[in-house]
């Protein structure tokens, strides 16, 4: 898989391709992750890549151009890689929300492009001519895309076959099976007076597992009753 960022601070991604799970799928060769930053493809020597909007109000909006060319030069590099169709995503407040179910689709995907704006935003124009989807990771907004775009990257690289030390992890994750997840418990079995339940001690896979599943649904039911209610 390959996932590129387009962004006016792509040395952002450093965090993500420096540590953890998704700097080891780095080192493993599972993702290629690469930045490209707009200034790159301006004509002014100011390298602008901001406007004020027309129609007035605060703020400075994204311009098409420079944009636009990132993501040909984008899509090129992953076409010359094999990669016959990009699916580019546009991380806004506007988008709908990121749920696990999407996560997974997109993990099947070969090349994504990621889009990251500032300001108030970017051109309408691009989004109608470029953008395969819009994506919010939330009901609040953050100063640019950049984070956003680096919670569905680790959200995706996870689930990239290898990229866990267990490759039941994922499957076992939060909203995986559309619930949340259960309760865990380490050592020591006694933390000031509270016991680590004995089922779980008990060596007993099948009602280590009927009772993992019971504590799952019990949590969704009293934190996120939306979720059993979208069944």
């Amino acid at each position: 898989m390959r996932i590129d960022l387009v962004s006016i601070f792509p040395e952002i991604l450093e965090a993500i391709r420096g540590f953890g799970v998704t700097g080891r799928a780095v080192e493993r060769g599972l993702v290629e992750i690469h930045g490209c930053n707009p200034r790159d493809f301006t004509e002014d020597r100011h390298r602008t890549v901001d406007d004020r909007p027309y129609g007035g109000g605060p703020g400075m909006v994204m311009l098409y151009q420079p944009l636009k060319r990132s993501i040909e030069h984008l899509r090129a590099q992953q076409q010359r890689q094999g990669i016959e169709q990009s699916h580019l995503i546009y991380l806004s407040p506007q988008g709908v929300p990121l749920t696990q179910q999407r996560v997974q689709a997109l993990s099947q995907m070969s090349g994504l492009i990621l889009l990251a704006g500032r300001y108030e935003g970017v051109d309408e124009r691009l989004i109608e001519d470029e953008v395969d989807e819009e994506i919010s990771i939330g009901d609040y907004v953050v100063s640019g895309g950049e984070l956003p775009a680096m919670v569905l990257m680790d959200a995706v690289i996870r689930l990239l076959p290898g990229a866990l030390g267990h490759a039941d992890s994922a499957a076992e994750d939060s909203f995986s099976d559309g619930l949340l997840d259960y309760p865990h418990y380490s050592r020591p079995e006694e933390i000031g007076g509270r016991r680590v339940p004995e089922v779980l001690l008990s060596g007993n896979h099948q009602k280590i597992a009927q009772w993992r599943h019971s504590q799952a649904e019990c949590r969704t039911q009293q934190r996120r009753p939306d979720l059993l209610q979208s069944e």
